[in-house]
C-alpha cells in the first residue's frame, strides 16, 4: 500500500502511526496550497525577497537559489520555507498578474483559450447574444487585418457575405439609437444600393449600381430642365427674369416654377445651361444678351452671352453655360436683355436646365 495518495501526493496517517496530527497537517498544508490554485507571477527564476505566508508562483525556466531544479513547478511559501509541488497533467492555476487561466499539459503551461470554436449556436462579446442576433458584440473598436506572406498567409483580406437568392436581402444597416438610417448591400436584387432614411421607415436611393453593366445611377440628384411655353417679351435696356414655367423634369422639385428660377436643396458644386432663341418685334438688329443670376442680384461669373448680328427670328440663339458652388437656399435664374431694339424670346425653345455635380 503507498504511503501517499496517486493525484496530489496527500500523505496517509499509517496505522499504529506516532504524531498522526504530523501527517494531517501536512496533507492540509498541501491541500491548501494546491485547491483553487492561483499564482502570483510565472516569469521568476528566483524567489522573491520577502515572501508572504501562502504565496505561490509558476518557476520559469532556469531557475536559481531555494528554486534551483523546480522549472514549470508550483512554489509555495508556507511556514518559512518554500515548498516545491510538482504539476501533473490537467492542473489549472490562475495567473494573477495577467489575469490568465493556464493548464499544464504534462510539458508545460498553456493557455485555456480553445485554438477552434466549431458549430457553436450563440456568441456574445461584451453583451448576449439571442436567436435574432447569434453573434452579438459591444465594443468600441474592431479590427480584421490579413495573415502577412511570412505568417505562411497570402497578404490578402476578404470580408465575404453572401445570400441564397437574387430576391433576397445582404447588406449593412447602419443605426442611430437602434434607428436605421442607412443602408449599403444588394437589397432586393443583386443591384448595389446605398439608401438612407430619416425615420428608419422611408428610404431613399442615394446610388444604385447596375451589376450587369456597371452604370452608376444617382437617383435623388438634384437636375432639372424648364421652359417657356409663351413668348416672353422684354424691352430695351432692361434685364428681365425670363418667366420659364413649366418643366420637362424636375428631380427634388429643385425648379420652382412659380418663381422662375432654381433653388439649391443642399450645399455642393452644380452645372447649368441655357438656350435664348430670338423672336424679333420690330427689327432684327436687336443686340440680344442672356446670363444667369445668383440670388436675383448677382451674375454668375462666365454665364453671360451676347449675338450683336443681325438676327433671324426664331432662328437665332444663344447658348450659356457655367459651374457654379452654392449653398443651400441659394437661387439661380434666367435672365435676357436687349439692346437697340426689343424682341422675344421664344416659347418651347427658351429654356434653362441644371444638376448637381459635386
Amino acid at each position: 500500500m503507498s504511503d501517499a495518495t496517486t493525484h496530489l501526493l496527500l500523505p496517509y496517517i499509517l496505522a499504529a502511526q506516532a504524531q498522526k496530527h504530523v501527517t494531517h497537517n501536512e496533507a492540509l498544508r498541501l491541500l491548501d496550497g494546491l485547491v483553487q490554485l492561483s499564482v502570483l507571477d510565472r516569469e521568476l527564476t528566483a524567489p522573491p525577497g520577502s515572501p508572504v505566508d501562502g504565496d505561490r508562483y509558476i518557476v520559469a525556466s532556469g531557475a536559481t537559489g531555494d528554486w534551483a531544479g523546480w522549472d514549470l513547478n508550483v512554489a509555495l511559501w508556507t511556514d518559512g520555507a518554500w515548498l516545491r509541488l510538482p504539476p501533473r497533467s490537467g492542473w489549472r492555476v490562475w495567473v494573477e498578474d495577467e489575469g490568465l487561466l493556464l493548464v499544464y499539459d504534462g510539458a508545460g503551461w498553456i493557455g485555456t483559450t480553445p485554438a477552434a470554436l466549431q458549430n457553436i449556436a450563440l456568441l456574445g462579446l461584451g453583451t448576449t447574444a439571442d436567436a435574432s442576433n447569434p453573434f452579438s458584440a459591444k465594443l468600441n473598436a474592431a479590427l480584421w487585418t490579413a495573415k502577412t506572406a511570412a505568417e505562411g498567409g497570402t497578404g490578402d483580406l476578404f470580408y465575404t457575405m453572401n445570400k441564397e437568392a437574387a430576391g433576397d436581402d445582404l447588406g449593412l444597416t447602419l443605426q442611430t439609437g437602434f434607428v436605421t438610417k442607412a443602408l449599403v448591400g444588394l437589397f432586393g436584387s443583386d443591384r448595389f444600393r446605398l439608401a438612407v432614411s430619416a425615420d428608419g421607415s422611408t428610404f431613399f436611393d442615394g446610388l444604385s449600381v447596375d451589376n450587369a453593366t456597371g452604370i452608376v445611377d444617382q437617383p435623388r440628384l438634384p437636375r432639372f430642365k424648364a421652359y417657356t411655353n409663351y413668348d416672353n417679351y422684354v424691352g430695351v435696356g432692361t434685364w428681365t427674369k425670363i418667366g420659364l414655367n413649366n418643366t420637362d423634369y424636375n428631380d427634388q422639385g429643385a425648379f420652382d416654377a412659380a418663381n422662375n428660377h432654381f433653388v439649391a436643396p443642399v450645399d455642393g458644386t452644380y452645372l447649368f445651361g441655357a438656350t435664348l432663341l430670338y423672336k424679333i418685334n420690330a427689327s432684327a438688329t436687336a443686340r440680344m444678351r442672356g446670363r444667369l443670376v445668383l440670388n436675383g442680384t448677382t451674375e454668375i461669373r462666365g454665364s453671360l452671352g451676347e449675338i450683336s448680328a443681325t438676327h433671324v427670328s426664331l432662328a437665332t440663339a444663344i447658348w450659356l453655360q457655367t459651374m457654379v458652388p452654392l449653398t443651400a437656399g441659394d437661387t439661380v435664374e434666367l435672365q435676357g436683355y436687349f439692346r437697340v431694339a426689343d424682341g422675344y424670346f421664344a416659347a418651347d425653345h427658351t429654356s434653362f436646365w441644371g444638376c448637381k455635380v459635386g
